[in-house]
């Protein structure tokens, strides 16, 4: 069968209202391609999407991804001819993302990578879209206690019944079945593994501590650090992030593949910088750190640079510049923490 061609992509965005996502939302619609952006809120914000509604090639649908949906019929779609052109590709980023509090969706955040993959993939079946899955570096579990950076290959210890198990174990099982219907169903499949990613549009008190150091300065407040003057963080910024995603879904490469920072820091450094960039006089104190939190790892991302030629341009003090400006656009707005329902307040 000749492939068709058409003149403008259809293009799928689960979970593009989130931090990420929204962001990978903005870059695809700047590209000219037509955007669906579906999206449940629970770890998102209206906010993050409010401003491309203007544009003629981006819809946004509110629905969860693990109930059924024929896009086909849904007359706001009508415009990008779902019902016969489908979609050419599908990038699935929706999961429930709350480190601070992994007690609080387990189940929404299980099904998320369970049976809303397994949907989205029969999507992608359907369409016979290229279908790319973003993952996280906590598949792999304990990191060597050396700090040595991982690669793709790397295998570490990983309880699959304690109270991250939802999303660790949901991500390494969501990694099966993109490779199970890869193979099975002859699926042009691609399988990101995000490491610690930073920028504006991060949620409030999510566990992330960034944006949460971020507000702390601005507002001349003590400047919580959960954890020790020697807890580290690899930290990437998210337009980098999506441009991994970008070169990623753009590529012929289907294994597993690490987008993230090489550079390791302390989170006493990063607080020093927000301080710095701020120029308020807040303190900076530390705290336990948040239960069920893991020591994040560092990554080898020598496969990125050779498949995909890609590696982080920004540099931090740049990111969180922008970081910081981004809250004082914002901070007059009632910005939802996890788990918040904006569909009043839009």
């Amino acid at each position: 069968m000749s492939k068709v061609y058409f003149e403008s992509k259809n293009i799928l965005v689960l979970g593009g209202a989130g931090f990420v996502g929204s962001h990978l939302c903005e870059a695809l619609v700047a590209k000219g391609d037509n955007v669906v952006c579906v999206d449940n809120y629970i770890s998102s914000d209206v906010e993050n999407v409010r401003s491309l509604l203007e544009y003629p090639n981006f819809e946004f649908v509110r629905h969860d991804i693990t109930q059924d949906i024929d896009y086909g019929i849904l007359p706001e779609l009508k415009k990008f001819k779902v019902d016969v052109q489908g979609f050419q590709e599908i990038y699935n980023l929706a999961c429930p993302t709350a480190p601070r509090d992994f007690t609080k969706f387990p189940i929404e955040t299980a099904e998320a990578n369970s049976i809303g993959v397994i949907k989205s993939l029969h999507l992608a079946k359907k369409y016979r879209a290229k279908y790319l899955f973003t993952s996280s570096s906590a598949v792999y579990g304990e990191p060597p206690k050396n700090s040595e950076k991982i690669n793709e290959d790397y295998y570490g210890l990983l309880d699959y019944l304690d109270p991250r198990a939802c999303y660790n174990e949901g991500k390494r099982f969501a990694e099966t079945l993109v490779t199970t219907f890869r193979d099975v169903h002859k699926i042009d499949t691609r399988i990101a593994r995000l490491f610690g990613t930073y920028g504006p549009r991060m949620l409030m008190n999510s566990g992330r501590q960034i944006p949460d150091l971020i507000k702390a300065a601005v507002d001349s407040q003590e400047l919580a650090v959960a954890g020790d003057d020697k807890t580290k963080i690899s930290l990437c910024y998210v337009k980098d992030v999506v441009e991994g995603l970008l070169a990623l879904m753009k590529s012929d490469f289907n294994q597993p593949i690490n987008l993230g920072s090489e550079q390791m820091r302390t989170l006493k450094e990063v607080a020093e910088r927000i301080l710095n960039i701020t120029k308020t006089n807040s303190h900076i104190s530390f705290s336990q750190g948040y239960k069920h939190s893991m020591q994040p790892a560092i990554p080898d991302i020598s496969l990125a640079k050779d498949e995909l030629n890609w590696f982080p341009l920004v540099s931090l003090e740049e990111g969180l510049r922008e970081a910081i400006e981004y809250y004082k656009a914002t901070a007059f707005l009632r910005r939802p923490t996890v788990g918040y329902d904006t569909a009043s307040h839009e």
